[in-house]
């Protein structure tokens, strides 16, 4: 049920662990979460942390941990803050959405539903989640965020320590550069984002500007059918953990009452997932189940239909116009 791999391309390598749920039948399309650990962690305490491979076996998803390597950073981070890191195409971004596509084509292991693709992380986690809903938006249906930063919060390492306390530049403009970053792919994301208010690592403000740059960035990409304003939720629900901690939930909708941003922010929460194992570093288990949530979240927000089949005739037509100097195709030739 927990098997290792290696994902190699001419970027590097990268590790990473498939968790697979008890009773799986391949052949029948399954949901996959990718789950990005933060530093000084690894995939095994992520997995260990979160409980997810549990959830996987109630409900019958794939969970994937990529796994930084110490050789690329020394704290085993994510560099989220580096520029080549950032954009489509590159660096890690690119290696990760590799896995998920080694994933989908490994048809004799699993069979992944291509609509129900998503992404999670904590801390450098949450930010390399966010940096792949804006580069990867045709791949990953939805995105959550725990305990992260907006898009480009930092672009290089020296402002990481500063953003994390004080938070990013202006979330508007960075929605603008993550729409910008989606390019031909730009659609609405739904994002689900955990917060904890007593985090003193990452602090509660980058909760608040990650929400912020994904109603802008949404915003744009919906063609003016989406108009949020993080200060008017349009709701706002409290509630306790039983013996816990309290938290309140707020949700922002269009006209049309489709939910797009989710956010958690939980009192009395530091630098840990809430709802976590217990004994095990970066857990809270007195917050509320945020991988509970983030499952709920993902699977009321699947790719529509004619988002994927948009994109794929984006892609012969890209693909036909850049070799269209190279190839002629005869009157009877099959046209993509």
């Amino acid at each position: 049920m927990w098997q290792q791999y290696l994902y190699e391309d001419p970027a590097g390598s990268l590790p990473y662990f498939v968790y697979t749920p008890e009773n799986y039948q391949i052949g029948t399309a399954v949901p996959l979460i990718v789950l990005l650990h933060g530093c000084t962690q690894t995939a095994v305490d992520l997995a260990a942390s979160t409980q997810m491979n549990s959830l996987a076996d109630q409900h019958q998803f794939i969970v994937v941990y990529p796994q930084q390597l110490k050789a690329n950073n020394s704290y085993i981070c994510w560099n989220w803050y580096e520029p080549a890191n950032q954009s489509r195409g590159s660096g890690e971004p690119a290696m990760i959405a590799g896995i998920v596509q080694t994933m989908k084509q490994n048809s004799t292991r699993w069979t992944i539903d291509e609509h129900r693709i998503y992404v999670a992380g904590i801390s450098a986690g949450g930010a390399m989640s966010v940096i792949l809903g804006a580069t990867y938006p045709d791949i990953f249906a939805a995105i959550g965020v725990h305990s992260g930063l907006e898009y480009r919060a930092a672009i290089a390492l020296k402002s990481v320590l500063k953003v994390s306390q004080r938070g990013g530049p202006d979330p508007v403009q960075q929605g603008l550069l993550a729409y910008n970053a989606m390019g031909d792919f730009a659609r609405v994301v739904p994002t689900i984002v955990f917060q904890g208010v007593n985090d003193y690592i990452v602090n509660s403000v980058n909760g608040d500007q990650v929400i912020q740059q994904w109603i802008r960035t949404d915003a744009l990409a919906s063609n003016g059918t989406y108009d949020a304003t993080f200060s008017s939720p349009s709701t706002a629900t409290s509630g306790k953990v039983p013996g816990g901690r309290v938290y309140t939930v707020y949700t922002w909708n269009d006209g049309n009452g489709n939910e797009f941003q989710e956010y958690w922010k939980v009192n009395g929460l530091g630098h840990a997932w809430s709802g976590g194992s217990r004994g095990i570093a970066y857990s809270d288990p007195q917050g509320p189940d945020a991988s509970l949530a983030m499952y709920t979240f993902f699977m009321n927000h699947p790719m529509r239909v004619d988002v994927v089949e948009k994109h794929y005739v984006s892609f012969w037509r890209r693909l036909r116009h850049k070799f269209s100097g190279v190839l002629e195709f005869s009157d009877n030739s099959p046209r993509p």
